[in-house]
């Protein structure tokens, strides 16, 4: 802290945190050393103002057909800056120059989908995440990409075969069902057998 003049009575503390409870102690010098310092102050709550602090690690994905599915990491209470802290959530197709924004009230949010049959699976939408406060609207994330969900695969492997290979085992093999741009990559297969 910076040393103030002997003859100085009182002093502006500059760089405190909005919104958050600070209180101070005085502590007296000279050539000989540092004194005991003074009883706290009161608490003291320094005013609110706009967040300026975005989330981070802004992803998402997956879900089901028609949705969107967008998380972040919320931010910290001592980031906030003031009450009535939430999300704001815009979203745009990919190349599409319209944002739809959504507000997210939850302090504790961390997720938000956005459901609508006209969504294509697998579609590439710009997502940013900001932040509001009753101080208004603050910062907002950089621009990520996130995909919708996926449909299920439309088609059933071909070329099945079986092959005896011992008294209590069959080998099955079949020919993988290829990536499509609509239902996505196929996470694992089931076997069944009567």
């Amino acid at each position: 802290p910076e040393v103030i003049n002997g003859r100085t009575h009182q002093a502006t503390v500059v760089d405190l945190s909005p919104w958050v409870e600070y209180e101070f102690r005085v502590v007296a010098s000279n050539s000989v050393g540092i004194g005991e310092p003074s009883s706290p102050s009161a608490l003291l709550k320094t005013k609110a103002a706009v967040p300026v602090v975005a989330p981070t690690n802004i992803s998402g994905g997956g879900g089901s057909r028609s949705e969107l599915v967008i998380t972040w990491e919320p931010v910290s209470e001592e980031l906030q800056n003031g009450e009535g802290f939430g999300y704001i959530v815009m979203f745009r197709p990919l190349g599409s120059t319209t944002w739809t924004k959504a507000v997210v009230a939850s302090v504790e949010s961390s997720k938000y989908v956005y459901r609508n049959e006209s969504i294509t699976p697998l579609s590439p939408f710009e997502v940013k995440v900001g932040v509001y406060n009753n101080e208004g609207e603050g910062t907002l994330s950089s621009i990520s990409i996130i995909y919708s969900g996926e449909d299920e695969p439309q088609m059933a492997p071909a070329g099945a075969s079986a092959l005896s290979v011992s008294a209590a085992a069959v080998e099955v093999s079949w020919l993988p069902i290829p990536w499509n741009r609509h239902t996505g990559r196929v996470l694992g297969y089931e076997v069944r057998g009567w």
